[in-house]
């Protein structure tokens, strides 16, 4: 399982990679809203430069040509980035074409397996759900998560499972447990995930018993 860090920023993408907890990173639309208009590309680059990890890059267009076009033009700035594609019948042609030429392709707004296995065919190496989008809905994601996998599997295509923002423990374990192979979170929802009371607990008992022994060592 990999872990996908949504962030534009070297400091945070940085402390995850770091302590061994970032195998990729997940830009989406933030990189618009991080970055000067027209130094998106700047950005992006710099961040590929220092981490050699797959970078998911949303590109901003429908139209099919429009599309291809971005998609390409982001393609040639580092060999780390993963296109990442709205999955409109518009851009079925443009995932087909992009994997063909190489470039690695995230189909997005993927809820069930037949829109999964229609992206891998296509040429789509990551299907990419939204978690909020199926709570928003009432589903339930690990069910989708399943169905995805199920029917990947069966249709024999190669291409992985991403679910996208997990906001509790919960969702972020029944997700693993359903079969996605990466999960894209936020840098503070994934420092939530190692919080836990009794883990409080346990260190307070353990400091507890530190200090004990310190009071009691006899001086040297």
């Amino acid at each position: 399982m990999n872990i996908f860090v949504e962030s534009v920023s070297a400091d945070e993408i940085r402390k995850a990679w770091s302590a061994g907890l970032a195998d990729g990173v997940m830009f989406g639309d933030a990189i618009h809203a991080a970055a000067a208009p027209g130094n998106e590309s700047e950005l992006l680059e710099a961040i590929a430069t220092e981490f050699a990890m797959p970078i998911c890059v949303e590109v901003g267009a429908i139209d099919e040509t429009d599309m291809y076009n971005m998609a390409r033009e982001l393609s040639r700035i580092s060999d780390h980035v993963v296109i990442q594609l709205p999955l409109v019948e518009d851009a079925v042609g443009p995932i087909h074409r992009l994997s063909m030429e190489g470039v690695r392709v995230c189909a997005n707004f993927v809820f069930n397996g037949a829109q999964a296995v229609l992206a891998a065919k296509a040429g789509a190496s990551m299907v990419r759900v939204s978690l909020q989008d199926l709570d928003a809905q009432g589903q339930t994601s690990a069910n989708a998560v399943t169905e995805i996998r199920a029917l990947l599997e069966a249709s024999d295509c190669e291409c992985d499972v991403m679910v996208a923002s997990p906001s509790t423990t919960a969702q972020f374990t029944e997700c693993i447990t359903a079969g996605a192979q990466i999960v894209s979170i936020r840098p503070e929802v994934l420092h939530a995930l190692m919080l836990h009371p009794l883990t409080d607990r346990g260190i307070d008992r353990f400091l507890s018993r530190i200090g004990r022994r310190t009071r009691e060592r006899p001086d040297q």
